[in-house]
């Protein structure tokens, strides 16, 4: 199996590739909105809130946290979660700038 050839592609494209891989999956989703919704860091309680595994989890919750969408901080013997604001709205910019470069009046080719 042949590798990604991600030397070929702009920063920016190999970026908003990870971010999305990383989002990629209903539990990171779920995750991430419980995140939002708290308005606040979320230490340990999302096994609960989601109905998953706590390692199931904290396998997310790493796959995100090395993507840069979410930071953790230690507090005590737990890890606090929260958004990432400066990656959160990079990413939206992308995705706005991603999504606008089509055009509502864009002709139709089929």
């Amino acid at each position: 199996m042949g590798l990604t050839k991600t030397e070929i592609f702009n920063e920016e494209q190999n970026q908003l590739a990870i971010a999305l891989k990383a989002i990629a999956h209903p539990a990171r989703i779920a995750i991430l909105q419980q995140i939002i919704a708290a308005k606040a860091c979320i230490c340990g309680d999302l096994a609960l809130e989601l109905g998953l595994a706590q390692a199931t989890i904290s396998q997310h919750l790493k796959e995100l946290k090395t993507a840069g969408i979410i930071k953790g901080t230690i507090e005590g013997v737990s890890v606090c979660y929260c958004i990432n604001d400066e990656v959160w709205n990079k990413l939206g910019t992308q995705l706005g700038s991603f999504f606008a470069s089509y055009g509502v009046s864009a002709k139709t080719c089929c």
